[in-house]
Formats: structure tokens, sequence, C-alpha cells
């Protein structure tokens, strides 16, 4: 910790954990102390720490070729591809390295699809919407894209053109789309940095009508809700309504850094050789490793899995912390679970931390953002809620200090 201090740019104001080793849902530091993960590196780690497949995955692969570019073809790109194609509305996919990268190639396609549609200058589209509690990532289009002024205003003047309405409000949407203007509308169908809000079926449904009958694109960001942690392999699908771009990063590839960008064939026909890139994305490697992920998420049983946990989960919370004066509310969907708090949550975190649970926040730092492995079980979840009902009083204690 004395050294990072040092040597690293300090853009993170980290946890006093050193972590060294983890195994299934379980971290341990250099000194051996045993933590339960309910952050999986922030929805990263879906299959928790050294799954049995993903390390063969990896290793044969690194064994085989890891880096080629994509200035050639290699196998494992092509079939991590079809089988997103095959599983989702998309017909065609980008990969990137991240999700901030994911939803800045998305915003390029958006821009790209305007003008391929409308060759007319001056009746261009070229505005986004996004919404209030959003975050698209930090990247200087990404960044334009997200609602929190604090990640914005140090970098400012960020990319010109969004509007960011009241996340859920159907009419100001439907209303500024109707002006013509907007090349895409940005949307988390479960918010998660934002404080773990979920959209409505009717807003969602919404939002699709009115860019369907005014030329703008729907872009879904399931980087943090998507491939299996609502239950459901894509969020959307709980709403029965699919977009024209879905942006995908944290957990596929269990651990190592890859985005993506699904895509209609509509959209896809507007890019060209040249229009975007990356030199690492999609390599042999990290596609390995996705595959290893999306081969097990992907079963019925295992999203049934997560359904019946989430469930299983929020019951014991609001058991457990329900009567808190605290907590206002328990919310989420599947493994993407938030307990809202009218205090602080860091209080809670740390005391937390020091009892063997490793938790984030959310929101305004008031919103707990519960987000295990995938692959944790009811007993684990039983035990972390055990934990907070006993740390509750540090809410007490620290917002008073």
């Amino acid at each position: 910790m004395e050294a990072e201090g040092r040597v690293m740019v300090g853009t993170y104001a980290r946890a006093p954990v050193v972590l060294s080793s983890g195994t299934g849902c379980k971290l341990y530091d250099p000194e051996g102390r045993e933590y339960l993960d309910l952050s999986s590196g922030i929805a990263v780690n879906a299959l928790g720490h050294g799954d049995p497949d993903w390390l063969r995955a990896v290793t044969q692969q690194a064994n085989t070729l890891t880096h080629v570019s994509n200035v050639y073809y290699s196998i494992p790109q092509v079939e991590l591809a079809k089988r997103l194609v095959a599983c989702s509305f998309a017909d065609r996919v980008f990969f990137s390295n991240s999700g901030t990268e994911a939803n800045e190639a998305a915003i390029k396609f958006a821009r790209k699809f305007q003008r391929f549609s409308h060759p007319d200058e001056k009746k261009l589209a070229t505005q986004f919407i996004s919404f209030t509690n959003s975050f698209h990532g930090r990247t200087m289009g990404a960044v334009a894209l997200t609602s929190k002024e604090h990640y914005r205003s140090p970098f400012e003047p960020v990319m010109p053109g969004v509007t960011f309405l009241e996340y859920g409000n159907i009419q100001a949407a439907t209303e500024l789309i109707q002006c013509g203007n907007t090349a895409a509308v940005f949307v988390e169908p479960i918010q998660g940095e934002g404080g773990i809000y979920s959209a409505t079926k009717e807003f969602l449904y919404s939002l699709r009508r009115a860019c369907d009958d005014f030329g703008s694109l729907l872009v879904f960001d399931e980087v943090q809700c998507g491939l299996g942690r609502t239950g459901y392999l894509w969020a959307h699908e709980a709403y029965g309504v699919v977009p024209d771009i879905m942006t995908l990063a944290k957990p596929l590839a269990g651990g190592l850094p890859i985005g993506a960008v699904l895509v209609t064939e509509r959209v896809a026909t507007a890019i060209s050789f040249g229009d975007h890139g990356s030199t690492f994305a999609g390599g042999p490697l990290v596609c390995n490793a996705a595959l290893a992920v999306l081969d097990k998420i992907s079963r019925p049983g295992f999203l049934a899995s997560v359904s019946k946990k989430g469930l299983y989960f929020k019951e014991q919370l609001i058991k457990k912390l329900g009567g808190n004066s605290h907590v206002r509310e328990v919310r989420g969907i599947g493994l993407i679970i938030g307990v809202e708090l009218d205090v602080s949550a860091s209080p809670l975190v740390n005391a937390c931390r020091n009892s063997g649970l490793l938790i984030l926040t959310a929101g305004k730092g008031n919103v707990l953002r519960l987000v295990p492995p995938l692959i944790i079980t009811e007993q684990e979840l039983e035990h972390a809620a055990e934990i907070l009902f006993k740390c509750l009083p540090a809410l007490d204690k620290g917002n008073l200090d």
C-alpha cells in the first residue's frame, strides 16, 4: 500500500486491503485472512475465482496462441461472435477491451448510421439522450453520456450534444425523440453505479416505439447488468424490448479485459472498413476465456439458479435489515441488488470488510451494491446477510462521527 502511493497515479481511493489469492467466492490477503466476496471485481467475476473450466480455457489458449491483432483472422474470436449472435437479437459483433470502449464504439456507430441513412447534412441527427443516475464509462464520449457531474466537470468540454432526462420519464423522452435530431438513446435496463434502479417495461417500450417512429437508435448498456446477472441471459429479456445496439463487458471473459458491441444488420451495414478498430480487442486468449464463461452462464439451469438465489437473498436482507431505521429499500433483480440507506453507506462497508465481507456502494454513496459471483451458494448469501445485520450499528456510530 505504501509503495502504491509512490508509484501509481492517484485515481483510486482504495480500500485498505491487499488481495493475493482467491477461490470460488472467497478472497485472501497475504496473511491468509479470508473475505467473502460480494463485489466480484465490480460485477466481473461471475464464475468466482479460479473456475476450473475457465482456467483450462485460458491455459490451453495461452499455450497455443495469445495475440495476432485484427489484421488476421483468429478462430476463438469468430467462435465467440457466432455464439453471441446465436443467443441474442444481434446479427454482428464488434469487440473492444472494456465497457467504456464498447460505449465509445456505440457512439461512433450511431453517428455513422445516421450519416449513412441521411446523407443530407442539414437533416443529420447528431444528438444523444442519456438519463439521470446513468454511468456509461470514463473516456471522453462515454463520460459525456454519464450523468454524475463530478465525473464530467474536471474534463469539460466533453462531447457536446447530450441531453440528460429523468430515468423513467416517458413523456420527456418521447417529446425529445420526436424532434428528430436524436442519433441514439443510451439507457441501462438496470442502473448499477447509479443505485440499482430498474427500468419499467412501459419506459423501455416507449423508447423503442419513439426510436422506431423517428429514426433514432436504441442502445442498451448491459455492461453491468447483462450476461446472467438478472437471472436472464440479457437484462432486456425481462422486459420483452429489443435494442438496435447492446454493449457488454464486465463478466464476459471472467476477469480478463473484453467488451463487445452487438448490433443488428441494419446498423452494421453503415459501418465500413477503417471506421473503427482496436489492436488488442477480441484476441484469441480473451475470446477463448469468454467462450468458457458464456457456455456456463447461458445454460437454463444456471440462469434459473441465479433467479432463485436472488429471491432468497432479497428475502434474507429484508428479514434481517428491513427493521433498521436507516434502511429505506431493498431492490434489484437476480444477483444485482441494492440496499438504499438514509445515511452514507461507508461506515457499514468498512465494518463489513473488517468482519470479512467485501461489498460496494452505489448511487450517492448511500446504496449498498451487492453483486456476488453468480456461483455463490445460499449458505454464503445467508452468511453475508448475517454479517450485514451484525454490522448495522456502524451506521449510527460512523455517520455520527
